[in-house]
């Protein structure tokens, strides 16, 4: 199969930082995007669902990011289970 050179076009951030991910993980960045497109063809379509949220979950999403809204801390969590297993 021959090899195309390309351009694109990223945020230098997000591209930094799934640099390393990849390096800590043994995955050059360009096996990383030939492993993307390969997914692509292979689904015909994104490996993976790209949906826009719903009123429920953009309403959580804006009370996370404004620290709003009832939480559960993993003793919480840890709390119930054992409740649940007694």
């Amino acid at each position: 199969m021959s090899k195309l050179q390309t351009t694109i076009r990223l945020e230098e951030d997000d591209y930094k930082q799934a640099r390393e991910i990849l390096e800590f993980v043994g995955m050059s960045y360009s096996q990383a995007i030939n492993m993307f497109n390969r997914m692509v063809v292979l689904n015909h379509g994104l490996p993976f669902d790209a949906k826009i949220p719903n009123k429920q979950t953009i309403t959580a999403m804006k009370e996370a990011k404004a620290l709003k809204g009832d939480f559960v801390t993993l003793s919480d969590l840890k709390s119930e289970r054992a409740a649940l297993s007694n």
